[in-house]
């Protein structure tokens, strides 16, 4: 038994992220679970090394101990009778890609395009290159908190316009148009830019890059200018964790309070295949 319950955890950076020790989530009981669920309330990372989530039936089951999982917009890259489960690859198959590939680079927060974005996502590895592809998070509750009380007052009255169709004409890789269909189902979104945690209250500085369009009330290229200076802002290096992948690793990260983003690395050489799944979050407010 320690501070944390009776799991074994470690802090991933000060404040930020921690990782559960010496512990298979496929025995996780009623106990076991709750306290999962606390350490990622509070925590907004959370680390569980040396898993085999491989069956996705474990896969789903460790993803229902946080909640509902969400579908996906993009649905081609789904495994097959598993909808909620979003391949990460660079792996072909008879010339065709089967997950994707750049999907993740640049920093955002996941489904900020829609009402209700996600609260959680999570990423197992099955296979990851040596080097490079690392993902990054940025503690926007660490952020906010180090901002001046007056700018704090200032930033809490602006509200973000959150576009999908504009994030997919203007995203640096796999642009495309959407089709009326698409449209319909993702219309643009309000946000505010300062987020108050639901299970405990914490403020963060929920600015992202890509799905915002504007800061309503105030005009482009100023409005983009500030987003991106925000962005700078929260993703300086003391609020910043570098996850460096191993197989069998399943992080999960808390959308409500962080930002995150994907990084290159040299695909001629190596492979990359994981999971991805979401859960269902709420409205932010």
């Amino acid at each position: 038994m320690n501070e944390h319950g009776r799991l074994e955890v470690r802090e991933l950076k000060p404040g930020f992220g921690v990782e559960v020790l010496n512990f298979d989530v496929r025995n996780a009981d009623a106990e076991d679970q709750k306290e999962l669920v606390h350490l990622f309330d509070r925590h907004g990372a959370l680390l569980l090394r040396d898993q085999d989530l491989k069956d996705p039936d474990d896969m789903m089951a460790f993803a229902e101990i946080f909640g509902e999982p969400e579908d996906h917009t993009q649905a081609q890259f789904t495994l097959p009778d598993y909808p909620k489960i979003y391949l990460l690859s660079n792996r072909n198959e008879k010339k065709h890609p089967t997950g994707a590939h750049y999907s993740g680079v640049g920093w955002h927060t996941d489904y900020s395009f829609k009402e209700k974005p996600v609260k959680q996502t999570m990423v197992y590895g099955l296979e990851v290159p040596p080097e490079g592809g690392d993902t990054l998070f940025a503690d926007l509750c660490a952020a906010y908190n180090a901002l001046p009380e007056k700018r704090k007052q200032e930033l809490g009255e602006l509200v973000l316009h959150h576009s999908y169709k504009h994030f997919m004409a203007t995203r640096e890789h796999i642009r495309k148009p959407l089709s009326k269909q698409e449209e319909l189902e993702n219309p643009d979104v309000f946000h505010p830019l300062i987020r108050t945690h639901p299970a405990n209250g914490r403020k963060a500085l929920w600015v992202s890059t890509g799905t915002v369009k504007e800061i309503v009330g105030m005009p482009n290229p100023q409005g983009l200018e500030l987003i991106g200076e925000l962005v700078d802002f929260a993703t300086q290096e003391e609020f910043v964790l570098r996850h460096k992948w191993r197989v069998g690793d399943v992080i999960t990260w808390d959308n409500r309070c962080t930002l995150h983003t994907g990084s290159l690395f040299d695909d001629s050489k190596y492979h990359r295949h994981a999971y991805r799944l979401w859960i269902k979050g709420d409205r932010p407010y």
